[in-house]
This record gives C-alpha cells, structure tokens and sequence, in this order.
C-alpha cells in the first residue's frame, strides 16, 4: 500500500495461504497473518499445525502449488519406513515437512508458546510478515457425522469426507484466549485494513472468530472489513469443500457469504463468473478474477482488495 499502512488477513486453508502471499508480496514486514489453528492435532508424538505451516511454506516460497499442501521436491523416506514399522500412515507427512513438526513439538515441549515457535521458524524462513496463531490455547474442531464425531484430520484425511456432516464444533475454544500479538496486531497504529481471505467460512474463519473477543477486537479496530469470497460460479473451488458447505446448509451463492458475515464485513471481493450477483448483495462489492494460480495472480488480487478497501474508508457505520 502507498500509504506505508498495516495489513491484517484472517487465513486459513491453500487459499487462505495463497493470498496470504500475495500480500506479503506487496506488503512484507507490514502484513500480519493470524491464522486458524482449529485443524492442529498431535500424529505420531508430533505437534502439526496444517494451516500454519500452508502459510510459512506459501511466504518462504517452498509450497507444492500442485499438491496443493506441503513442501515441494518432497521425499518421503521416513514414512515409508514408518509404515514398514506397522505405523499409521493415513496423514503424509514428507521428510522436510517433519522436520517442521520435530521442530515445532521441541519448541512447545520446552515451554515456548506456539506464537514464540511459530516466529522463529518465521524468521530463519525469512519471511518479513508476522505469522501467529489464533491462540496459544488449544482449539480442536470437531466434525459430527453420520458416524459419530470426527476430529477433522479424521474426517478430512483418513475419511477423505466421505461422512456425511452434521454440524461441528471447536473444542476449546470459549476457554481459548486470543494470542497477545493478535490483538495488539488489532490495536496497533497505522493499521488500514483487515481482510478475511478466501477460506472456508465453517472450518478455517469460524474457529478464529469464535474464540472470545475476536469479534469485538476486529470491530474496535475501526478499518474496513474485507471479505473475499471461497465461492467461484457459485460454488467452492474444490470438491470436497463443496460437499461439506452442501451438508451443513450451504451458502447458496454470495449472498450466503454476506449472510455467513453479517455485521462483520464492510465489503467482499467476488469472481467474475458471480459477477450477476453483485448489485444484489446489498454490500459493496468488487469484482475480479479471484482464482489464483500463479505469483502474478495472488498478487493482482491482494492489490484489488487492498486498493478495494482503501475505497470504503470513511463508510464504516
């Protein structure tokens, strides 16, 4: 941004992670990524936090675009002893990615925060923008299925969705405080611009916003709100997201989205392919190819929601 403003993206999830770097492209040490930690679980002795190490891979440059999660030029040796060993290898964790996990369950098992940890693998990454978690408390999403409540790796990953979704809920999270250095990220001088990034409203925003405060913490700091919508021609870019959104009522097109936002946002950012939808949405809209996949793409599109954002300063009720 010209104006040399802070940035604060709400992520979770490859797109979250996707603009994510888009902004740290434009932005670097001014951005600030707070992250949902919902998806963390403990596999094999080790601490893994998906979303947070999409967002550390993604801002480093070592992300697989075409896997879309881990690392690229992955080897997998270590699983496949691990499996040879009679262990479970249903969660694919890639040699150079366990190192990340190694790293992370010393750090915590030595007494350092999950922000403390997260910083430092930030910072010999280096990666110029902040990247906390939510909470340094734990906060585990459930999924209640067809066949019983599922931790969401489970149902993610071992299960591949295959269950059909009832609701879910975050455990932990109306004990869980918000990190310290998200809120001050919130109250910090000179921040112009909070956006919510394309995730999945349910499973990686929902956490986030459901621990205490942080819904009064984004509305006191008294910048525009922006949204960019999962939803492209009306659906969610991935099949299984899509199935999960169906399950739970569905968002039924963009209007579903403001509806998922009431009160929070002051605007969302669509794709072209909704555009006949934008002057029904009853919040200010812009409208943009919100796919990305390529530097140029994420980019183009973290400057339209930066630049769409500086247009609605001054119209917050």
């Amino acid at each position: 941004m010209k104006t040399g403003g802070r940035v604060v993206a709400l992520s979770g999830g490859v797109g979250g992670a996707k603009l994510a770097s888009g902004l740290a492209g434009l932005l670097g040490a001014r951005l600030t990524v707070i992250v949902n930690t919902g998806d963390d679980f403990e596999h094999l002795g080790l601490s893994i936090s998906p979303d947070i190490d999409s967002v550390l891979y993604a801002l480093a440059g070592l992300n697989d675009e075409q896997r879309g999660w881990g690392r690229r030029g992955e080897t997998w040796s270590c699983m496949e002893e691990l499996a040879r060993l009679g262990e479970e290898d249903w969660f694919q964790l890639g040699d150079r990615d366990l190192a990340m996990h190694v790293a992370r369950s010393h750090g915590l098992a030595s007494g350092r925060t999950l922000s403390a940890v997260t910083a430092g693998h930030a910072r010999r990454l280096g990666i110029e923008a902040s990247i906390l978690p939510m909470s340094d408390d734990p906060v585990r999403t459930t999924v209640h299925t067809d066949v019983g409540p599922l931790s969401f790796q489970h149902y993610f990953v071992k299960h591949q969705c295959r269950p059909v979704v009832r609701g879910m809920h975050f455990e932990g999270a109306e004990d869980a405080a918000v990190s310290g250095a998200a809120l001050a990220a919130l109250r910090e001088e000179g921040l112009e611009t909070i956006v919510l990034c394309p995730s999945n409203p349910y499973l990686s925003i929902d956490p986030i916003l459901a621990l205490p405060g942080m819904r009064d913490a984004l509305a006191a700091a008294g910048v525009p709100i922006v949204a960019v919508s999962p939803l492209v021609g009306g659906r969610a870019l991935k099949g299984p997201a899509a199935k999960l959104l169906d399950e739970l009522g569905g968002l039924h097109g963009n209007a579903g989205v403001v509806r998922k936002y009431d009160g929070l946002i002051d605007g969302l950012v669509i794709d072209v392919e909704d555009e006949a939808e934008a002057s029904e949405l009853g919040v200010p809209v812009l409208v943009t190819h919100t796919v990305m996949n390529s530097e140029a793409s994420r980019r183009a599109l973290a400057q339209d929601c930066l630049s769409f954002s500086r247009s609605l300063r001054g119209k917050r009720p």
